[in-house]
This record gives structure tokens, C-alpha cells and sequence, in this order.
């Protein structure tokens, strides 16, 4: 069966937030940002909904997966929402909001400034479509659009469990941090461009 690959539009804010959402349920830097799940799904929307604005969001088939890239040269958040960060993780997690914020502090420090590149912020497949390989299908051809810019791509990799997904489609583990409380640790990876 063929899939049905495509830039999400506004129209799309709903069903791309809900599967990101419930994809990261379980991931374990997520389900510590934000012990009570359901708060986890205002933050990714608030993510998503900005991310919008660059058509670098894309979906697959009816929600089924989604990916969220930030283009070479742009910023994740637009300079009034960055200031409604700290705000807006208080009304979520309340007295977990430092701590949250100074994850998000590493997430930036970790970040490569030194050559433009494409950043998958967010990768998720959701639940009722687990083990089909319907991820790593969007994320192939995100990547193949992305190769034929002759441009690299980063990533953080939340979920060691999916080290080895990223490794093999050309992604190399660079370097990590982890929560204030070391009870995570993130990979950074780098994707030199294609030649």
C-alpha cells in the first residue's frame, strides 16, 4: 500500500498533536518533564503550533505518523512565544517547572550553531500504528528531501531505545546530557549532508 506523505497545514494542529502526544506517553525524559501525561499534549501543541509556520511539519497517511523539522536559519519558537515558555510551564507542572526549564537550557546549549542544518525536534508514530515501521517510512523521506539540499540534519534522541533506528539511517551519536538530576540522558546526532 502506498502512503500518503505531506506538509501539514493549520487545519492539521488536532491530529498531528494528538499522535505526537500519545507517541511520547511513554518516553522517559517526557514522562519525567511531565509526570501527568495529559499535560504533556498543551506543550507539544504550543510547539506545534508554531513549528507550522515553516510547512517543515509533515504527515503521514491519516496521522498514522508525524515528524516536526525546524529549517536551516529559523528558530523553534518566534521571539513571543519564547517569552510565554516559562509562564506556560508553570500553569503545566507548577513547582517541576524549573527543573523543566533548565533541561531546556541544555537542550539549547547542546545544540550545534556552527553549520545551517535541518532539526527534527519531534518524530512519533501513533500507538495504533506501533511496529510497522511507519516512522522511520515519514522519516526516509524527510531525509531523502533534506539529502537532495545537500544540507545536514540533528537531532536529540529522548528514548535510548531508538539510538539504533537513528544510527541506521545515518545519524551519529555526537554527544549527551541529561536531566538536572541525572536520571536521563539525551543523545545528540548529527547527519552530515549528503555529497
Amino acid at each position: 500500500m502506498a502512503h500518503v506523505i505531506r506538509v501539514a497545514t493549520a487545519e492539521d494542529l488536532d491530529g498531528v498533536t494528538r499522535t505526537l502526544w500519545l507517541a511520547f506517553c511513554e518516553d522517559p525524559l517526557w514522562s519525567w518533564s511531565f509526570p501527568e501525561r495529559a499535560k504533556l499534549e498543551p506543550w507539544w501543541r504550543f510547539l506545534i503550533g508554531s513549528a507550522l509556520r515553516h510547512q517543515w511539519v509533515w504527515v503521514l497517511d491519516d496521522y498514522a505518523a508525524a515528524s516536526m523539522w525546524i529549517p536551516p536559519g529559523r528558530e523553534e519558537l518566534a521571539p513571543d512565544e519564547e517569552a510565554q515558555v516559562d509562564g506556560l510551564l508553570q500553569t503545566l507542572i507548577g513547582d517541576h517547572s524549573p527543573q523543566v526549564m533548565h533541561l531546556l537550557e541544555r537542550f539549547d546549549s547542546a545544540h550545534p550553531r556552527t553549520e545551517p542544518h535541518y532539526y527534527l525536534s519531534l518524530l512519533g508514530t501513533h500507538p495504533d500504528y506501533r511496529g510497522q515501521g511507519l516512522g522511520m517510512h515519514l522519516l526516509a523521506d524527510n531525509l531523502r528531501r533534506i539529502d537532495s539540499e545537500k544540507v545536514p540534519a540533528y537531532l536529540e534522541s529522548s528514548n535510548p531505545g531508538n539510538d539504533r533506528r537513528y544510527e541506521g539511517v545515518g545519524f551519529q551519536r555526537v554527544s549527551s546530557f541529561s536531566t538536572p538530576d541525572n536520571a536521563h540522558t539525551v543523545a545528540t546526532m548529527w547527519r552530515p549532508a549528503a555529497t
